[in-house]
């Protein structure tokens, strides 16, 4: 069974325990806004595995001598590089699927039974009973 790091799972006891803290840390924590774990339908506090691993990372941080708002930074500009590293590869995505709906940048072959078997550029078919259409990248010749 595959676990979501972000199903808020574990009480507050459960937590505490699991990142090496105190109950009363954990709730200072949320109250300052370094993390924030989902509230049950009673308000009780349920945290996520990626909630114990930023706990744990605040505990390692607070060891090394920074301050609570210094903390709040580094976690905030984490949570940014995620996110921007998210976007990059949902734009990335988003150009290869605009490349491949360009006209004249579609590789692909046939089958035996005549079913188009996509390619990608510059590889060859596997099998010798398929016929391979290239197109060139530039304008149609004038004829």
């Amino acid at each position: 069974m595959d676990v979501d790091q972000d199903t808020p799972l574990f009480a507050i006891a459960a937590a505490a325990e699991l990142a090496e803290l105190h109950p009363q840390t954990l709730r200072q924590y949320d109250r300052l806004g370094l993390v924030e774990p989902t509230r049950t339908a009673g308000k009780s506090r349920r945290y996520s595995l990626r909630d114990v691993a930023q706990l744990r990372e605040i505990a390692r941080l607070s060891a090394e001598g920074v301050s609570l708002e210094g903390i709040r930074r580094v976690l905030s500009l984490e949570n940014e590089v995620r996110a921007l590293q998210q976007r990059v590869r949902e734009l990335e995505s988003a150009l290869a699927d605009a490349l491949l709906q360009q006209p004249g940048r579609r590789v692909f072959a046939s089958g035996v039974t005549g079913e188009v078997v996509p390619m990608r550029a510059g590889t060859r078919s596997e099998r010798r009973d398929q016929v391979v259409v290239w197109r060139p990248w530039g304008p149609p010749p004038d004829l």
